[in-house]
């Protein structure tokens, strides 16, 4: 059955689509000679903000619905809001703005500063115009909506892509009217939102023979040595480095510039836009390079979208765009520099001997300086180019209301990396007792690099035709749609990787009041064992518009929308690995053999063959409110959702190693994600001053229902029950102060404790701490996350605001950047190691005792390095000015408006040390503060 099925997918994929193809045109979701949305026009030219509370319809999967008549769990933004934000990825945008999308920022760098996106709390799909393809770094201009689509009915048709829900990104469309052109120009400054704070050379040095002498060892720094470092009379045999200083800019700069047009009348209709982004790196750079050795980044986007009626029901769609990214980094690479400037001592060694040498010695054989400005430089390349054609032809000549339509879609990328980098020697200054300066060399100074290496390509074909049917009758309205659709993706030398869908959906309503809805597919790829490659998927909404009923709308006149619905659904995730249900051999140790001693290699069996695996599964139930009223002034909708997750691939837990192999993925386990979506906005007018706010709460639980977790004696050290996220370890009950209270409490398994270390909680009361006594150390609570966007408009001016902020999470601080003098006793330390356990402050201490490297007993994971995640931010702030239409009409302008806006503002937060999303030593984020005009011709 599979099988046929996917031959017959295949087939209509193939036989339709030449039939259409003589009519050449364009992309996925162009309806017939389209119509733009009643208020499209409106949104575009609304002060920004303000578009949330004006929307008319919803950018879906499969086209456009009236918000009166949707049933899919569903939020959207459009243009003006994405325009906002003075970012490189389109998904840091979104924070704040969407209900049920949660998102942390893990990395700043130039051109990376994209989100991780939880959907009620899985990682998405994305689609770009209806064609799965995870491109993000797109201009804002370019977008007409991003719609996140949460319900199992809203991605039924997606099949073994459907289970976590979907960010579609929907791009604009030429509008009949007069021809528009839009150029925006913006420049800024960014500055790096937090450091971690490494102590000076004195301070280490002393903290350094405090933590020997707790580890019972001798002092390396003399008395002499301390008042040298600090004194700072010697920078050269007792340097102290402020690398922070000597690294990084204090600011960087920040410019993007759009230009964009649109138009036409009945027959054609076009959207064009040019991008360019220029975001500099946050490093120093010398002047006697030739070459650049920041971590700058530059991209460069064009993108085209025509419609065409050739015919009055013929459509045809063309959709081009072209993005070249150009990367850059030091010879050393951006992250090994910045992880250097956290993890390398002050007094390590001094930026430049008095020779002009770089400095180093026996232990530091690099200088991050050299490694900045002297190894040499990085650049990278990248293309992106996109082609979607389209075809819709109205059949009303054959049915009222048929139409049949034909999707091809292509997409390629390419990266390369050029690899200019080039060693460097290291000197450490000498003094001889007659007080003559000889340097010690460690490394070589080599000869530039010069090659050049393919990173990542892909090419993504994607083939689609849909028969549809749009009919009202009377009081009946019925929509239906049917496809088959084919997508083949290859990454790289890897085999292609395959879908086939055949996919249904069908709405119905009578006379607005009662909404049906149903979608269903059936969906295969070519990774899973032969027979067992196709699931079914089917999701079902119902509707009551209670507004269309009589006895409410004489009852609440007031109310102009008051919708339930509910939707079901099963959806499937495709984690299939590479052909995994094959068993595969590969080469081992080996042995000499024969009189020449020939070396032979062995055969070994890889990883464990599954040939049961399968796609992940979900089933999804949700159930929404949407209320307008005061003449649609006030709004709001509330969300309840349960979803319930099987089949994940996990590793078993339960396995032996007596097969000496390692045991395959599997499907395993079972999560369960609960919570609620509110969004609630607001628009109001007094004379010429215009106000709008839009808030969104979401509160998601996640829970681990069942995992194949191994036998554990106490119930308290159990996973299955717990949240998703959850960290495991020791309790923290305070520091030991003294022998006694160490001799009265329970021993520790394998470690004697002095005081100053951690004390942990006996969970079972045997007398022993060890792996029986950890337990969950985060609060079960349903993870919190919420936007308030707000702003106004007066008289030319108009601004806008977005807050966003997380509640009940937790995170676990580990590493060099948290714990003193790792890396072999190499390690940097800290302010927070000021705070530090000492006879004498042992009332107020907040920190262990100090060691050298890691302690067994203090750096394993427990409470007292949880650290609370919730945080309040002032995301994004723009405030405009539009200059008096009477005054720029006379240069033939239609409209100038400057404005100035900002990210990452301000920032209320509980974790001590570090910024909430930024954890573990990752680059930090960046604060921006950007001005710009745009002219509208």
């Amino acid at each position: 059955m599979a099988n046929h099925v996917n031959r017959v997918a295949g087939m209509l994929c193939s036989v339709m689509m030449p039939l259409l193809l003589p009519y050449t045109g364009l992309a996925q979701g162009s309806s017939t000679p389209s119509k733009p949305a009643k208020d499209s026009t409106r949104q575009q030219e609304r002060p920004y903000g303000e578009e949330i509370l004006y929307r008319k319809n919803y950018n879906l999967l499969y086209g456009q619905q009236p918000v009166a008549k949707t049933l899919q769990s569903v939020a959207q933004i459009g243009t003006s809001d994405l325009v906002k934000s003075p970012v490189a990825t389109i998904s840091n945008a979104l924070t704040g703005r969407l209900p049920g999308l949660y998102s942390i920022q893990g990395n700043g760098l130039p051109g990376q500063d994209g989100v991780n996106m939880y959907l009620r709390g899985v990682a998405p799909v994305i689609i770009v115009d209806g064609v799965v393809r995870p491109v993000l770094s797109i201009a804002p201009e370019e977008v007409a909506s991003v719609t996140v689509l949460k319900d199992a009915l809203a991605t039924a048709m997606l099949g073994q892509r459907a289970s976590n829900g979907a960010v579609l990104i929907t791009t604009r469309k030429g509008d009949r009217g007069t021809h528009r052109i839009s150029f925006t120009a913006q420049t800024g400054i960014q500055k790096l939102a937090s450091l971690p704070k490494p102590l000076g050379a004195y301070d280490y040095a002393r903290l350094y023979n405090e933590a020997l002498a707790n580890d019972g060892k001798a002092p390396v720094y003399t008395p002499t040595d301390l008042d040298l470092y600090k004194s700072g009379k010697d920078p050269y045999g007792h340097p102290d480095v402020r690398w922070y200083d000597e690294i990084l800019r204090k600011q960087s700069t920040f410019s993007r510039y759009n230009l964009n047009a649109s138009g036409g009348g009945e027959l054609a209709r076009y959207f064009v836009s040019l991008d360019y982004l220029n975001q500099q790196g946050p490093f120093n750079t010398a002047s006697f390079n030739t070459y650049n050795t920041n971590s700058d980044y530059k991209r460069y986007i064009i993108r085209s979208n025509i419609d065409v009626n050739v015919s009055p029901r013929l459509n045809v769609s063309l959709n081009l765009s072209g993005r070249i990214q150009n990367t850059n980094d030091p010879g050393g690479y951006t992250m090994n520099l910045y992880t250097g400037m956290l993890m390398t001592p002050s007094n390590a060694y001094p930026k430049l001997n008095p020779n002009g040498s770089l400095g180093g010695n026996q232990d530091f054989q690099s200088n991050l300086y050299g490694q900045s400005v002297k190894s040499g430089y990085r650049p990278g390349y990248s293309r992106d180019v996109m082609a979607d054609v389209a075809i819709k032809r109205q059949l009303d000549d054959v049915v009222k209301g048929l139409y049949i339509k034909g999707l091809v879609s292509f997409n390629t990328s390419y990266t390369e990396s050029t690899n200019r980098s080039k060693s460097f020697a290291v000197y450490k200054m000498n003094i001889g007792p007659a007080g003559d300066t000889t340097y010690q060399q460690f490394g070589t100074d080599g000869d530039q690099a010069n090659s050049v290496g393919v990173t990542e390509q892909a090419k993504n074909f994607y083939t689609e035709v849909s028969l549809g049917f749009d009919r009202k009758t009377g009081n009946n309205n019925i929509s239906a749609l049917v496809m088959a659709n084919r997508q083949n993706m290859v990454y790289g030398s890897e085999l292609p990787m395959n879908f086939t869908n055949l996919s249904a959906h069908v709405s119905y309503d009578y006379k607005g009041k009662y909404l049906l809805e149903a979608a269903a597919s059936y969906s295969g790829l070519n990774r899973y064992v032969p027979g067992k490659r196709n699931g079914f998927f089917p999701s079902i909404g119902i509707g009551w518009n209670m507004t269309d009923e009589p006895f409410v709308r004489s009852a609440l006149p007031w109310i102009t929308l008051l919708k339930l619905r509910a939707t079901y659904g099963a959806g499937g995730n495709a984690r299939a690995g590479y052909f995994v249900y094959n068993q595969y051999y590969g080469d081992s140790d080996g042995y000499y053999l024969g009189s020449a001693a020939t070396f032979f290699y062995t055969t070994t069996e890889r990883v464990l063959a599954n040939p049961g695996i399968t796609w992940e599964k979900s089933r999804k139930f949700n159930i929404g409110l949407d209320a307008a009223m005061l003449a649609d002034k006030l709004g709001f909708s509330i969300e309840y959702y349960n979803n319930r997750y099987s089949d994940l691939i996990q590793q078993r837990g339960r396995n032996s190693t007596i097969i000496g192999n390692t045991y395959p993925d599997e499907n395993i386990g079972i999560n369960r994600y609960t919570g609620v979506d509110l969004q609630l906005r607001y628009n109001g007018r007094v004379r010429q001053f215009n106000w709008f706010a839009s808030a969104n709460v979401s509160f998601n639980k996640g829970t681990v229902i069942y995992q194949d977790e191994v036998y554990r004696k106490y119930p308290w050290m159990q996973r299955t029950g717990q949240n998703t996220d959850q960290v495991f370890g020791y309790v923290a009950e305070g520091l030991f102060q003294s022998k006694e209270e160490i001799a009265g409490h329970a021993t520790i398994d394998g470690y004697t404790p002095v005081p100053g270390d951690i004390k942990y909680k006996d969970l079972n009361g045997d007398g022993v701490i060890n792996q029986f006594d950890q337990q969950a150390l985060a609060p079960n609570k349903p993870l919190l996350f919420y936007g308030l966007n707000f702003g106004f408009n007066w008289r030319g001016f108009d601004f806008s605001a977005l807050l966003q902020g997380v509640q009940n999470r937790r995170f676990y601080l580990t590493g060099p950047i948290e714990w003193e003098f790792q890396n072999n006793g190499k390690g940097q330390a800290f302010e927070h190691h000021l705070d530090r356990w000492t006879p004498a402050t042992a009332a107020t201490a907040t920190y262990p005792r100090l060691s050298i490297g890691t302690n067994p007993n203090n750096h394993v994971i427990s409470s007292f390095w949880i650290q609370n995640g919730d945080y309040f931010r002032l995301k994004n702030v723009e405030l405009g000015y539009s200059l008096p239409s009477s005054l720029v009409k006379r240069a033939h302008i239609n409209g100038v408006r400057v404005f100035v806006n900002g990210m990452n503002l301000l920032t209320s937060k509980r974790a001590e040390r570090t910024d909430p999303e930024t954890v573990g030593g990752v680059f930090p984020l960046q604060k921006v503060y950007n001005a710009g005009i745009n002219i509208k011709l």
